[in-house]
Order: C-alpha cells, then structure tokens, then sequence
C-alpha cells in the first residue's frame, strides 16, 4: 500500500456510501437469518426449537433474570443473586453473559417472549457484525459501496457465526468488535477520534472481554500489516503503534471493574476437565471453508464462494500492489496456521485450552478472509488469469476436503451453485470495467447476491437441524414453564424460606427462568466451594460440576431453609424419562431460618465419603440408618467390584427378556424414608408402592445422579429396591440411607427454636437478629464463597468463617444481631484501575484541548505606542 492511499484511505469514503454499504449488509444478514430459520424450521418460524446446548440452559435463563431485574422482580441485585446456587456472585455473570449493550432490549419484550428476546437480539448482533465490516472496508479500501456491504453480510454469516456463535450468543459480541477495533486501529495511524477510539475499546471489552480479546489480536495484527505497508518512516510506525497500545490499555482500563470481576470469578470457579490441544486433520480444516459442513470440534470457516474466491484470487490479481498481495496473503495464511499450532492456539485462548469448542477464535480468520477479499475486489475485478488461478486453488481445496466425513452430500451441489455463480459474477464484473454496460452489471450483481443468499442461508439451515442431532435441546417458553412460575409465585415467601423450582428441571437454570431460589445454577462460574459442597451432600451435577441440580432431600432442605417444593412431572419435551402422569404440586414443611446456630464445640470434622454423615454434620444431628446392603445382579449373583479408581459395584444392563433385576436389599427402621444415593447409576429405581427414581449418568463422568427418595420401609423392616439399569453402572457401598423423620423434625424444631428471630435479605447483604446470649457459631444457608464479609453485633466486618462450605460467624454470647457483606472479588481493584484509566484520559483530553486552542489562536495584532505614533507623525 502506497503512501498517498494511506493518507487519502479515510477521506475518499464519502460516508453516505459507508452508510449504503453497512446498511445493505445489515439487510442481507436480517434476510438471510431469517429465510434460513424458516426454511429449517426452526423458532420462530416453525416448530423447531433453537434452545440447544447452552442457548436454552445458560443466555435464556439469564436474560430472564436481567428482565427481572430491570422490572424489579428479581431475588438479589448486581452482586449477588439468591435464586441460584443457595445464592451466588452475579456480577462475573453479568460480565460473562449479559454486559452487552444489546442485552437491555430485552426488557422492552413480554417476560414470557424471552426467547424470541433473545432470538431478535442475536438477530441484531449479526446484522451489527456486517454492518461494522462493511463500514471497515469502505475505510480500508474505496471501491464499490454494494461490493462492501456484500463482504460485510459474507463476514456476519461465516461459518462461526452460524454454526457456533448462534448458540452462544454472547460470542457475536467479538465479531462486532473486530472490525469496530480495526476502525480504531485506523483511528490510531491518521491520530484521529483518540477519545471515541478508547471508549470502543472499553465497550468491547465490557460487552465479552473473552472475545473482544481475540478481537484485539486480530484488530493488532491487522494494524501492524498496515503500517508495515505504509511507506511511513519507522519512527511514525513506532508513534502509530504506540498510540494504538495506548488506546487499547485505556480502553481496558475503563473496562477493568468488570474484567477483573470475571477473571477473579473463573479463578474461583469449580475447574472444569484438563483439555489438551489436538489440531483438526487437514481435510476437515479445508472441509469447513466449504458449505453446509457442520462440526462441533472443527474451525467454522465458512465465508462465502464469493470471498473465498476473491481471497484466492489475490496473490494473481495483477493491478494490486505486489506488497499489498503478498502482505494480506500471508497474514491469512500465518493465521490459519497459528489454528493448527498449540503455542499460537493458547496465545488466542489466553492460555487455557477451552472445555467445548477449540476454535472460538476462528472468526478472526474469517474476517481476515473477507478484508482480504475485499482487496482483491476494490482495485478492480480479477481478470480471467487470477480467477482461473483461484478456481483451480479452491478445486485442491475441494478435493483434499473430499476425503472429509464432514462434508455432506447437500453440500456439493449447493457449492457448484454457488462457484458458478461467484465465477459468473465476477467475471461479469470484470467486463463491465470501463464502460456502461448495465445489463452486464445487473447480471452480475443477480447472480452474486443471489448465489451468496442461497448458499449461506442453506449453510445456516443446514447447522440448525444438525445441531438438534448432536446437542441437547430445550422447549421454548410455555405451558410447563407457565403452570411452574405460577406455582412459585403463589408458595415463594423469600426470605423467610426458600421456594425451589423441584428435581425436574427443564433446562440448567430453572430458578432464573420460572423463580424461586434453589441449588440449582449452571454457570462457567459456578464455585468451587458451591459444588463441592453439595457433591459431598449427594447432589448431581452435569457439565463436569458446573451445572448443579436440584437435590430433593428432607435434610438438605431444612439445611437451607426450603420450605416448599414444586413437584414436576418429566419434561415432556426431553426423551430422558417417559411420562408417568403426574401433575404438577408443591409441597410445604417447617424450615429453619436462613440464619441457625450451632453450639459450642459442634463438629468441624472435615466431610467424608457418606452423603448422609456429611448431612447430619450440617444439620448437626444424626437422624440417618446406614444399613449393610445385598446386591444382586439380573442372574442373582453378586456383582464384581469397580476398579480402585473408580470404586463400586458393578451393575450391567439385563439382557432382553430377562424377567429377573438386579436389586438392592436392606433392613431399616420401619416407617423410615429410603433415600438411594448413586451417582454413577443410569437407570431407574424402585421399591413396591414408591416412586420411581430416575437417575441420569454417563461413563465419562460429565455428569452424576443426585440422590432420590424412593419410599418408606415397610413394617417388616425389611426393604428390596430393583433396579433398571439402562447401562453397566456402579453402586456405592453406602447407596441407602434411611432417614428417621422424627428424630429431623427434632432437629428442625430445635434450629428454628435457637435460629434467627428475624432476617432481612438485600442485594449483597444479610442481616439476621438472634436470640439472647446466642454462643457458638452463627450459619447462614449460603455457600461461603470468597468475597462475605460479616460481624457480631457492633464489631468490625472480617472475612465470614466457613462451616462445611457455608457462611460461618463466631459468637460469643455478647450479639444479638450479625450483618454479613458480599463484595465481588476483584472489583475494587477493577474499580481502582478504572478510576486511574478515567483519570489519565481526562488529563489526556485537556492537554489536547490545551494545545488545539494554542494552536488556532490568532495572533495578537501589532500595537505601537504612543511615542511611536508621534514620533512617526512627526
């Protein structure tokens, strides 16, 4: 790049063609969005849900509770939030999920619309992802203002978009922040805009700092391409690049209160499994260049025949400059490889290899592909020379790909298709330089738009159904979720006791989605302390520990103060479970406070294996019979131990026809509840006259079956649980315990009697009046998690103590009140680096303003004095 384009770039842009071009990209992406929805089938178009995977368990329900609190309806506030997880940090969720600007729309939509809320934001996400790229390229490059709103809408409907970010959408906050940051970048080389530069930095971050910092590389590789082919002298570069840091660490500095809120969140987070890096075959990376190619573990690379085409076109595409050619052409190229290469693949994940996808940085590539095309295309179309040579590049492509199980047989017509019309187009194009041949101009138009319409909103139809294949999937918004928020509603009465939304949840978050306040919480944040806790309680998880459910158990329910149940049948819509034709109830009994005492010299022996010795010492009673068990497999022998490493009874599936199960035999108290703890069971359970137990897990070990009431023990004391193992499972030593519901209403009776006598519940705080002379130890029904602060009485706010994973607080008999606190970890750090970043932009801007009025000063007119006058008249 010559330095006279350099310097005209901006200027020769008129912005009512940047308007034009961002527009029209905007529309092709609403279209296309739209039309392929439809022609899947899928929400709101038709019947398919579009709630998979973390869609429907993790962006849905928290934009619920963001509805809830911008109509002030919801159980917390920006701190904390005390409908998940027994009450969890909300703020690095807020920053993980919902601190995109877009995110407010949400509120001007009918709480039970949430899901096409959040289908019109992710709608408007895409559309503000082209509309931004086709503006970068106008400022890039001058050239024809259709051209680039065509590119635009080509980045906005890359693969990664359609077949990743469309779930995950907090992600497309990055592909709108990439090309805003490559117009920063700009902004630094003509030293233009510094203070809207450093706030576009800051709301990038802000909206999802984990893909605007992938944005920020790709944004950075790009400007130092550009100032490498600038022709400036080095120490201009040097300034230019220095300017451009300092925007960046401005803009993240503003943005620190809530980046450091997050990062301290991750660090106390449950960790989730240890991924090591393994590049994708070389057939499978081309195969996702090409259409309707779907996979979960593979890079989304799809953009387009058209600007795939012209990106191969422009290492031949003789009327750019040589320098231009090469140095797009092999910033591409060193991208893509740095997908391959595990050092480059850590530095685009800030070092930690993520748990799903591998290839979240895969828009940047993308979006390089587009501006590189859009190179190829601003200085003139390619002549029949360079196309030929980019449809012989995409012809290997094609056949290496060819050896690809992911490339679908749909995907070769729909890809001749569209080659034949990015050829046509384009080649028509070309004819129409120099002269005014309009027929030839509306033919190549047609069949560019047209082809690139078809085959990506096939491309986008196709990855919606294939994803309902491969992934969990969650109804929308309706009857169940109606009948079950009402149910809470009418039974909630937080904070004098806990409503939870029941064991049969819908999706992952189901206090945020219908209310209540449970232990269920599905988050990339969930506590560590959190799921141990309620593991060592005999609680299920999925997602490796970081989706908790709902553990339906008389003790852990007096344990934090639930005091009434909804009782849902099995989701109609999953296929986990059949339909048993139960109705929907809730159930009520006694609860303790939030706040309960524990006398002097009460346990603090860490948990141990049992489920229900770790319960009693919560509860601080002992109401459990552990009984000795008789396993006894479909053939009535006993079942083989587990491996020391995973330690059990094993359990196979009966083979058809056997009329004989597998089951479990015991004696207990009669008239005791049998509960069946057996995490790695998959399966049913049941005794005669109880209910069924349903228990979900996988040999993997992503997820555990939480514990199950499965009836009473009959007069005879003795009891027989069969089982229907769908898979081998394994079964504990100590599977049942026998719960003695006198001996929990004791110890029920006795909480409430030496508990809190009233308690008021805030957003961050808690505060609990107490009996008389209350010694001991003070235990809120909350986890500990790092950021409670509480005092006794008048004393000063020290770090909450811990008691088996929940707030603690010493007494000694002197308080008869205690106040506890929770401050986010990291935000006054946050706050105290936003605050010097605000500062120095402050400063930064008056010294700027300073010197503009220094230099536009008129100079001072000339006097003489009155001597001078005379001695002149003189």
């Amino acid at each position: 790049m010559d330095r006279p384009t350099l310097s005209t770039a901006v200027s020769r842009g008129h912005f009512p063609l940047k308007r034009a071009a961002a527009l029209l990209a905007a529309a092709i992406t609403t279209a296309v969005f739209c039309a392929a929805d439809a022609l899947a089938g899928s929400y709101p178009f038709g019947p398919r849900t579009r709630s998979v995977n973390d869609l429907g368990n993790q962006y849905v329900p928290f934009h619920a509770h963001l509805w809830d609190l911008l109509h002030g309806r919801a159980d917390g506030g920006l701190f904390v939030n005390w409908q998940s997880g027994y009450g969890s940090s909300f703020l690095p969720d807020l920053g993980t999920y919902l601190s995109s600007p877009f995110a407010l729309l949400v509120g001007v939509f009918p709480r039970h619309e949430i899901d096409l809320a959040v289908y019109v934001i992710t709608l408007l996400k895409t559309a503000s992802a082209g509309a931004a790229m086709a503006w970068l390229l106008m400022v890039l490059r001058p050239g024809r203002w259709w051209a680039a709103g065509l590119l635009g809408a080509s980045c906005a409907l890359c693969g990664w978009s359609l077949a990743v970010a469309s779930y995950n959408p907090m992600w497309l906050d990055g592909l709108v922040a990439l090309p805003l940051l490559c117009l920063v970048g700009e902004w630094t080389l003509h030293k233009r805009r510094p203070l809207l530069g450093v706030l576009i930095v800051a709301l990038a971050w802000i909206a999802n700092f984990y893909t605007a910092y992938m944005a920020t590389i790709g944004a950075g590789l790009v400007l130092l391409l550009r100032l490498g082919l600038s022709g400036l002298p080095n120490r201009e570069r040097l300034k230019a690049a220095g300017r451009a840091a300092g925007t960046v660490a401005l803009g993240v500095g503003l943005a620190a209160p809530l980046v450091t809120v997050v990062y301290f969140g991750t660090r106390h987070a449950h960790p989730g499994r240890v991924v090591h890096f393994e590049p994708v075959p070389t057939e499978d990376l081309l195969a996702r260049l090409l259409p309707t190619t779907y996979s979960f573990g593979s890079p989304a690379l799809y953009v387009g025949a058209t600007a795939l085409l012209l990106a191969l076109a422009l290492p031949f595409h003789r009327a750019v400059p040589r320098r231009v050619r090469a140095g797009w052409t092999l910033l591409v190229a060193a991208v893509a490889l740095s997908l391959q290469w595990q050092p480059t693949h850590l530095v685009w994940h800030a070092f930690a290899t993520p748990q799903g996808s591998a290839y979240r940085q895969a828009f940047v590539l993308c979006a390089l592909l587009v501006i590189a095309a859009w190179h190829a295309l601003s200085y003139g179309p390619p002549d029949l020379r360079a196309l030929g040579a980019a449809a012989a590049l995409l012809a290997l492509i094609t056949a290496v790909a060819s050896r690809s199980a992911l490339v679908h047989p749909v995907g070769w017509a729909v890809l001749l298709l569209a080659v034949v019309g990015a050829l046509g187009g384009l080649a028509l194009l070309g004819r129409t330089e120099g002269g005014r041949r309009t027929v030839l101009a509306a033919l190549a138009l047609v069949l560019l738009f047209g082809g690139q319409f078809g085959e990506a909103m096939a491309t986008s139809a196709v990855a919606t159904r294939l994803r309902l294949g491969h992934m969990d999937d969650y109804a929308p918004w309706g009857q169940r979720q109606q009948r079950q928020a009402e149910a809470i509603a009418q039974a909630d009465g937080w904070p004098r006791y806990r409503t939870d939304p029941g064991r049969e949840q819908t999706v992952g978050n189901d206090p945020l989605l219908v209310g209540g306040q449970g232990a269920q919480y599905y988050s990339s944040l969930t506590s560590d302390v959190l799921s141990r806790a309620l593991t060592a309680l005999g609680d299920g998880w999925t997602s490796r520990g970081r989706s908790l459910q709902s553990l339906d158990n008389a003790v852990t329910d007096a344990i934090f103060s639930v005091g009434a149940r909804v009782h849902s049948p099995p989701d109609p819509h999953q296929n986990w479970f059949p339909q048993n034709g139960d109705r929907l109830t809730v159930t009520r009994q006694d609860a303790p406070p939030l706040v309960t005492l524990r006398p002097p010299g009460a346990s603090r022996a860490a948990f141990g294996a049992s489920p229900y010795r770790n319960q009693e010492l919560l509860l601080g009673a002992r109401v459990y019979t552990v009984p000795r068990l008789t396993v006894r497999t479909s053939t009535g022998k006993p079942p083989r131990a587990g491996e020391a490493r995973h330690p059990g009874l094993l359990i196979g599936a009966p083979a058809p026809g056997t009329v004989r199960k597998p089951a479990i035999t015991a004696r207990c108290p009669a008239g005791s509840e049998v509960y069946l703890w057996a995490p790695h069971y998959s399966g049913s359970a049941r005794m005669t006259d109880g209910p069924t137990g349903r228990f979900r897990s996988d040999a993997r070990v992503t997820k555990i079956a939480p514990m199950q009431r499965l009836g009473t023990v009959p007069a005879s004391g003795h009891l027989r649980i069969d089982l229907t193992p769908d898979r081998t499972s394994r079964v504990p030593q100590g599977a049942v315990g026998c719960l003695d519901t006198a001996r929990l209403h004791d110890a029920v009776e006795h909480l409430r009697a030496t508990g809190a006598t009233r308690v008021t519940v805030s957003d961050a705080t808690i505060r609990a009046e107490l009996p008389a002379g209350s010694k001991g130890t003070a235990v809120v029904a909350a986890p500990r998690i790092a950021g409670w602060r509480c005092a006794a009485g008048d004393a000063d706010p020290v770090p909450a103590k811990e008691y088996h994973g929940l707030i603690a607080v010493p007494l000694d008999g002197s308080s008869t009140s205690l106040t506890c606190t929770f401050h986010p970890p990291g935000l006054r750090l946050g706050t105290t680096v936003g605050a010097a970043a605000l500062l120095t932009l402050i400063l930064l801007g008056a010294l700027t303003a300073v010197r503009r009025r220094r230099e536009i000063r008129p100079p001072a007119p000339m006097t003489t004095r009155p001597l001078e006058r005379v001695s002149g008249a003189l």
